[in-house]
């Protein structure tokens, strides 16, 4: 072994291993499940191949000699070159080796186990062989090996980094070695997978990450005797691990990250290859690793690799995992308080409720703390007791000894203090020991057992406890056991050996684990370095031996070992370890200022952040960034004077994450956004710029070369808090802040704005909205808000306009909204900036043009809308205006829906009370009605209603008349578009309106609308402007209107009647009536009769029924209004109304338009005669006068005194109607004429008789027309009958010269009645009813003419003079038939009438009816013939 010779051999052997993979391999069945393995092979070589590895591992581990090792000494050599071969045949091992049953065996039973001896050694060289060999065993035969690395890395590797006193070349070595591992990505999640998701093994991935961590943070380092550098150096290689660990994590997920700079496209989404019907989810495999050590293996049939693979599923992991993390915590609270851990993971279904299973878990779980587990066993309770039961009995003594049963007893669990808990153990265990060996012959009971189980645990402490002085000797432990078993003694030989034994060795109690770093206060304890070498070394062979058996114990065991390949395990790994990690990152930008330290903390920081953002991790993700964030000393509460070059590099990280990882970042942005918003402070203050407002405006370049500020409240952001700061001061800030400034962060700034570009739809989305928040926060410095952010904002809006719409919608929602808060800041510079960036960008937007039906110009446009409603500054709104104003004159061609914003704005400025504004708002309206609508109407279709709405605002503006009028002319101006473009695509939202009538709804009916409401909003010369209008543009369009449009414009018209809408004040009321209701009355009844044939089947009814309101109004202006539209609806139209009759009592029952008719002139008279109208009036003045005996409120005369008026309008309107208006008065005048000339017999003709609509009246029409008038002059001779109320009404201030009358209603009424009824008693078409026309007028003339004897009055008597000569003479026209009928009623009263002194027309007129009387009786005989009715006369 020593010889040249032999070096050749074994150099021979070596070149065969190597070889083997030029054979064939054939695999013979074997029981891979029993402990030894019996296997041909099929080579010799294969053979000796075997036997050189199985001769080097055992070479390898033969002992060195005692004391420090020599390098030249045959052990040492012997086992370095042993090592090295080993090392050479597995790095240059074929197929066969890596796969053949027998060498994986070798490698488990003689390579391992060597590795756990070796892999302790204090000789460098065989250390660093052994870590050697264990990477090429991690490497290349990692799936058979599964408990062995666990077991190397769990005692040896981690256990070297976790002592206080390993050597700091042992911990060097280790961490080089992790440095490989580390660098592996498939090796590095593989170890996750296979033992931190494993519920059998230990965490060995968690554990790594902190005891690097640790180690990374430089915690303990001059306790373990390092020196500064060495320390450093261990920091370092610890941060290199961390960061190679996150690499390889970041390198496994690739496939999930998409680079936004890559895209190609304006806000390409992420999920391309779902598009593509490839879904990324968990399915997803890890195809290869370019960093990843050569980890693949070629299985053939019945290879070991594909008997021991497990499928890579990684919610099953998960799942897993997480049961493990509940197991721990379980264990960790019964390492606190038993109960307290066992009910959790009851709870939680990891541990079943009977006390079996509750003993199964405390014998099976290692990590449970031995004294509280003793502790639980000896309660007294009977759920402790009934598991302590279950857990002895759970134990085999059956064959073993006493000693060695108590020992198995006692490895479980540390002995409780308490005595009686002791007692309840040691009885259970005696009476357990006999159930197992009852063929035994020692013990008379159990009794016995439980005795001298006890004096064993006296004798073992007496014995090894170092407070004993004097040690008990074997006499003296016979006697104490003497009458023990059933009062005789044990055999003295048996308990001889029994004390031997204890005294050879104790029994040993398990003893709390603790994996941790010795604590300052033992370490203090080494004095020299020789004391702590030599306590490492006993630790190391310690951990040796435990590794060892560890190793031996799992030498023929088998486990599923997983080669992962899904990219989803990264989520649960970073999960696991993202607190340690940037604990470490943190504290080493912190705590060291090495450049490359910091290099790699930002490095692993970006990494992480790159996991974080891949797997949509926020919590994580926003930690790291605020990490970065707050180490660029940006945003940090530190002086800004504190800036070094890590805090430099931290912001050129954190700009790159921005650049780079965008698509991921969402509510991180607003760190990153601050921090870029306060590194352009910075850059300000190192360029000496003052920081008042946006760098490049006009005010800061005024104000920079003025010098530097003497206040600190500019850089109060960045840490400059306090007082003054002077020139020298200022020179130091510039010089530490000086590279924020150079030109490659100030490009990549840049970069990170153009780039927002490649920003996928969401990314963009969070970053508009952070950007403006941040700009809200540069805005709210009280002092000097800065517009930084606000800059960018439009930058990027422009950057990002031409992405997809519904992209853009969503970025404008958020940006729009922003505008809108700063387009009303109280600080002008601001809103200015704000409203011409809006501008600006508003522009550039219009030039893209809208197709139809699309309304992103709407929203668009709608900040200038809401700053113009909310901005209250002149200067601004002024702004406003003027913007809109230059968009109209240079876009107007490409506007659609930005139509509506606009005159939204114009609308809110028609109302202000700056004449500028309104005269500048006025004009573009103006301009746009009069030139844009001609051009491009169909465009603005959909805003039409609100331009209407807009001039209608300015007309109602009271501040300026002129625009008002101008405004009304722009509206009847928009009925010419309307009437000449009926078929242009009008769009409606009401989807129910069908497409006839959307001209109509967005159209007309906008128009007439908008005129009612000036007409009810303005003064008196404004709403008789805007009503004129609106009845010309019904004259002039109205026979375009179909019927049913009709009925929504009157509801509109009448509005103008509606009382609740009238003014308050009763002079304005008063005045609202007899102007607009006065003009309205007219015109509606000419619109009436000019569209009769649409009009009467659809509101004939309402225009009636608004006529009688009219009418019944205290205006007397109104009513006498109402009565004449009712004379001149009917007399123009009455020819046309339709002939029928039904009962007119009730409307509702009626079809024909006369009893419409009717029955309104009837509502008219009734309801003034009864207990609304004079009747009551009358009554209720005269209580009031003869109760109180003082003056009435003259309102309520001037009341009496209009229905006075109206009820003679009303006869005055029937008599017209029927007559035609002015030709009774002119029949009158005939009749007097005819007496004046004794020329009664001559026929009398008026040439307007024929038109009125006598002749369109049935006789029941006039019947009831006759019971009004004749109700009426009932009423009113009553009342001049009553004298005492006549006089107590005059007394009362009634104005009069006289007492009260109504002689006038008395005679009108009469003479109409009379006029309509001798009209019929000739009408040849109505001998039918001559009958019942006969009696009414005998009946009305007999009274009239009693009545008129028993007038005293001379007044009232001459009042009566036209009304007898009209009765007379109409009576001397009848046949003589009918003559005698009334001769003989009327003959005594008229015998009566010729006593008073009559005028002389009316005593001609009494002559000839006398003389008529006597021809007619024949009392006498004319002699000279009289041409009276057509017969001759002699007289």
């Amino acid at each position: 072994e020593g010889g040249g010779e032999g070096g050749e051999k074994l150099e021979q052997k070596v070149l065969q291993l190597s070889m083997l993979k030029n054979y064939p391999c054939i695999y013979l069945e074997s029981d891979v499940h029993g402990p030894q393995v019996a296997a041909k092979f099929s080579h010799i070589l294969q053979k000796d191949a075997f036997l050189v590895f199985r001769s080097l591992c055992k070479l390898s581990m033969k002992p060195l000699g005692e004391g420090p090792p020599d390098p030249k000494s045959h052990e040492l050599r012997s086992k370095v070159v042993s090592l090295q071969l080993l090392l050479s045949v597995l790095q240059n091992a074929g197929p066969v080796f890596r796969t053949h049953e027998m060498f994986i065996n070798a490698i488990k039973q003689y390579l391992c186990v060597a590795l756990s001896k070796n892999g302790v050694s204090s000789v460098p060289d065989v250390f660093e062989l052994s870590l050697a060999i264990f990477l090429t065993l991690l490497s290349n035969f990692k799936t058979h090996l599964k408990m062995q690395i666990e077991v190397f890395f769990k005692e040896i590797f981690l256990n070297i980094l976790e002592t206080s006193t390993s050597s700091f070349e042992h911990k060097w070595m280790v961490i080089q070695t992790l440095t490989r591992i580390c660098a592996d990505a498939q090796c590095v999640v593989d170890i996750y997978v296979n033992y931190d998701c494993d519920l059998n093994a230990a965490n060995i991935f968690e554990r790594l990450v902190n005891d690097l961590s640790k180690i990374a943070q430089g915690r303990s380092g001059h306790e373990l005797g390092m020196t500064p550098l060495q320390e450093l150096s261990l920091r370092k290689k610890g941060l290199e691990c961390l960061v190679s660990i996150l690499k390889c994590m970041v390198e496994w997920s690739k496939d999930l990250y998409v680079n936004p700079n890559h895209q190609t496209s304006l806000g390409q989404e992420r999920s391309t290859d779902q598009d593509l019907g490839e879904p990324k989810g968990l399915d997803i495999r890890r195809r290869s690793s370019v960093s990843s050590m050569d980890s693949t293996m070629s299985s053939g049939i019945g290879s070991v690799g594909t008997q021991t693979s497990v499928p890579d599923d990684p919610e099953q992991f998960e799942v897993i995992k997480q049961q493990k993390e509940i197991i721990e915590h379980g264990i960790e609270l019964f390492n606190k308080k038993p109960k307290r851990g066992i009910q959790y993971l009851q709870e939680q279904g990891m541990l079943g409720t009977p006390v079996e299973d509750i003993a199964q878990f405390l014998h099976q779980e290692e990590r449970l703390d031995s004294t509280q587990v003793g502790d639980f066993l000896g309660e007294s309770t009977r759920l402790n007791k009934e598991v302590m039961y279950a857990y002895v009995d759970q134990l085999d003594f059956c064959g073993k000894d006493f000693v060695s049963a108590l020992r198995i007893f006692l490895e479980g669990f540390r002995l409780p203090g308490e005595a009686q808990k002791i007692d309840r153990l040691m009885e259970k265990f005696a009476a357990r020991y006999l159930e197992c060996n009852q063929g035994q012959t020692m013990f008379a009971s159990a009794d016995t057992a439980y005795v001298l189980a006890y004096s064993i645990i006296m004798l073992t402490t007496d014995l090894h406890s170092p407070q004993v002085k004097n040690k008990m000797t074997k006499e003296q432990y016979i006697k104490m056991n003497r009458g023990i078993n059933d009062s005789k003694d044990l055999p003295e030989e048996y308990l001889s050996t029994i004390y031997e034994e204890i005294e050879g060795k104790k029994i040993a109690m398990k003893e709390t684990k603790e994996h941790t770093i010795a604590t300052k206060s033992n370490k203090q304890n080494v004095a020299s370095e020789k004391q702590r070498r030599l306590l490492y070394n006993l630790e190391m062979e310690q951990m040796a031996k435990t590794a060892k058996a560890l190793m031996e114990a799992v030498s023929h065991a088998k486990a599923p070992f997983t080669s992962a390949t899904h990219l989803d395990h990264v989520r649960p790994m970073f999960k696991l370890v993202w607190t340690p990690l940037l604990a470490a990152y943190s504290i080493g930008l912190q705590n060291c200022d090495e450049t490359e330290v910091a290099s790699l903390c930002l490095e692993g920081i970006r990494c992480a952040i790159r996991i974080a953002c891949i797997f949509g991790m926020q919590l994580e993700r926003d930690a790291y960034v605020q990490a970065l964030a707050r180490f660029s000393l940006l945003t940090a509460s530190s002086s800004i004077t504190e800036m070094k070059q890590k805090n430099i590099d931290t912001i050129k990280t954190l700009i790159t994450v921005a650049h780079t990882d965008g698509n991921y970042l969402g509510n991180s942005w607003h760190e990153i956004l601050k921090c870029i918003s306060q590194l352009e402070l910075a850059q300000l203050i190192g360029t000496g710029v003052k920081t008042r407002y946006l760098s490049g405006s006009g005010r800061e370049k005024e104000s920079s070369l003025k010098g530097y500020t003497s206040a600190g409240e500019e850089f109060m952001g960045l840490g400059l808090v306090g007082g003054g700061v002077d020139k020298r001061q200022m020179a130091s800030i510039q010089e530490s802040v000086g590279e924020t400034s150079s030109q490659s962060v100030v490009v990549a700034v840049d970069r990170i704005f153009t780039g927002s570009t490649r920003l996928d739809g969401n990314a963009i989305v969070d970053f508009v909205r952070w950007l403006c928040a941040v700009s809200m926060d540069e805005l709210a410095s009280p002092h000097h808000p800065r517009m930084f952010s606000l800059q960018k904002i439009v930058e990027i809006s422009y950057y990002n306009m031409n992405r997809i719409r519904l992209q853009w919608s969503r970025i404008w929602q958020v940006i729009g909204d922003h505008f809108n808060k700063v387009g009303c800041n109280p600080n002008e510079d601001v809103a200015i900036f704000a409203v011409d960036s809006l501008r600006q960008l508003s522009m550039k937007f219009l030039e893209k043009g809208e197709l139809a039906n699309f309304r992103f110009q709407k929203d668009f446009l709608r900040p200038f809308e809401h700053i113009m409603k909310k901005n209250r500054s002149p200067t601004i709104r002024d702004m406003v205006i003027r913007c809109i104003t230059q968009m109209v004159n240079s876009q107007a061609a490409n506007i659609r829906s930005g139509w509506k914003n606009i005159f939204a704005v114009f609308h809110q400025a028609a109302s202000d009370h700056d004449g500028n504004i309104v005269e500048l708002a006025f004009q573009t309206t103006g301009h746009i009605v009069t030139t844009i609508f001609q051009h491009h109407f169909p465009a603005a279709i959909d805003s039409f209603q609100d331009a209407v709405k807009c001039l209608s605002e300015f007309a109602c503006n009271a501040s300026f008349p002129d625009t008002s009028m101008e405004a009304i002319r722009l509206i009847r101006y928009c009925g010419k578009y309307v009437s000449e473009r009926p078929r242009v695509e009008y769009t409606s939202d009401d989807m129910n309106v069908a497409p006839g009538d959307r001209v109509w709804v967005r159209g007309w009916f906008p128009i007439l609308f908008e005129l009612s409401c000036i007409i009810n909003r303005c003064k008196l010369d404004v709403r008789t402007r805007g009503l004129t209008v609106m009845f010309e543009i019904m004259k002039s369009y109205g026979h375009t209107f179909e019927k049913h449009w009709w009925q929504d414009l009157f509801r509109i018209v009448f509005r103008i009647f509606d009382n609740m809408k009238l003014p308050e004040q009763q002079s304005e009321k008063s005045e609202w009536m007899t102007t607009t209701c006065n003009h309205a009355l007219y015109a509606i009844c000419d619109v009436f009769t000019q569209f009769y044939e649409a009009l009467n089947e659809v509101l004939l009814s309402d225009v009636f029924a608004q006529l009688h309101w009219c009418v019944k109004q205290d205006n007397e202006q109104l009513a006498r209004s109402g009565t004449n539209c009712l004379e001149n609806l009917v007399i123009s139209n009455g020819e046309k109304f339709s002939p029928e009759w039904l009962m007119c009592n009730l409307p509702s029952q009626t079809k024909s338009i006369w009893c419409h008719c009717l029955y309104l002139v009837m509502c008219y008279i009734q309801i003034q005669l009864k207990f609304h109208g004079l009747n009551f009036c009358f009554n209720y003045c005269f209580i009031l006068a003869f109760n109180l005996s003082s003056h009435i409120d003259q309102k309520l005369f001037a009341s009496l005194l209009i229905k006075c008026v109206v009820q003679l309008e009303l006869i005055q309107t029937i008599d017209n109607i029927v007559f035609y208006p002015a030709t009774s008065k002119k029949e009158d005048a005939e009749h007097m004429v005819a007496a004046q000339r004794d020329t009664l017999d001559a026929d009398i003709h008026i040439d307007t008789e024929d038109q009125g609509m006598y002749k369109y009246m049935s006789s029941q029409h006039l019947f009831k027309l006759l019971d009004c008038l004749q109700e009426s002059h009932s009423f009113s001779k009553a009342f001049n009958s009553n004298y005492e109320q006549r006089t107590v009404l005059w007394r009362a201030g009634f104005k009069g010269k006289s007492k009260p009358n109504l002689l006038k209603q008395e005679t009108s009424s009469l003479a109409c009645c009379l006029r309509i009824l001798f009209r019929m008693y000739v009408d040849e078409n109505r001998k039918d009813s001559w009958e019942e026309i006969q009696h009414r007028l005998l009946t009305v003339c007999s009274e009239a003419l009693g009545y008129f004897i028993t007038v005293n009055s001379e007044s009232h008597r001459e009042a009566w003079t036209s009304l007898l000569l009209l009765l007379l003479t109409k009576t001397l026209k009848i046949s003589d038939e009918k003559f005698k009928a009334h001769a003989s009623m009327y003959y005594p009263y008229l015998c009566e009438i010729m006593q008073f002194d009559l005028i002389p027309e009316l005593r001609a007129v009494l002559r000839k009816f006398f003389l008529r009387i006597g021809a007619v009786y024949k009392i006498w005989i004319p002699k000279e013939p009289l041409q009276l009715t057509g017969i001759q006369l002699q007289i």
